[in-house]
């Protein structure tokens, strides 16, 4: 008995999504590079801080990517360091999956083991309680 496999689909057909996903990132900081968020009416308020006054983990987010986009890593680390600290292992697993995609193989990342999503909500959650706390200021936007 012979197990029927499929053929291996085309390259292009296995890059379409992770370079759709460049694309959309790319097109989205490009967007908000051009658009600041800093001036008022361009970008809707934060629905989180706007019930409650606190912030949440993505607050800054967007002028963060404004900085990185105007190569002004400093401010962006003020705004949402969470976001520009994790940015590289971002990249670093798109990188991964474009390579898996390129070679056909299967795309098996340890971080998405079951410990390693619990340690990075946990710290997402720690992140978003220290930054409205008055010792973690320096953490708010």
């Amino acid at each position: 008995m012979t197990i029927a496999t499929r053929p291996a689909a085309p390259r292009a057909r296995r890059l379409l999504a992770p370079l759709a996903l460049a694309a959309v990132a790319g097109a989205g900081f490009a967007f908000v590079g051009a658009v600041d968020p800093n001036a008022p009416g361009h970008y809707p308020a934060c629905p989180f801080l706007a019930l409650t006054g606190l912030y949440c983990p993505g607050c800054g987010t967007l002028r963060a990517v404004h900085a990185l986009a105007h190569l002004d890593p400093v401010a962006a680390l003020g705004l949402n360091p969470l976001f520009v600290i994790m940015l590289p292992a971002l990249v670093y697993l798109w990188g991964r999956w474009v390579s898996h995609a390129w070679r056909g193989g299967p795309l098996r990342i340890a971080v998405t083991r079951p410990a390693w999503l619990w340690v990075f909500m946990s710290l997402v959650m720690v992140y978003w309680v220290v930054r409205n706390l008055p010792f973690g200021r320096f953490l708010a936007p």
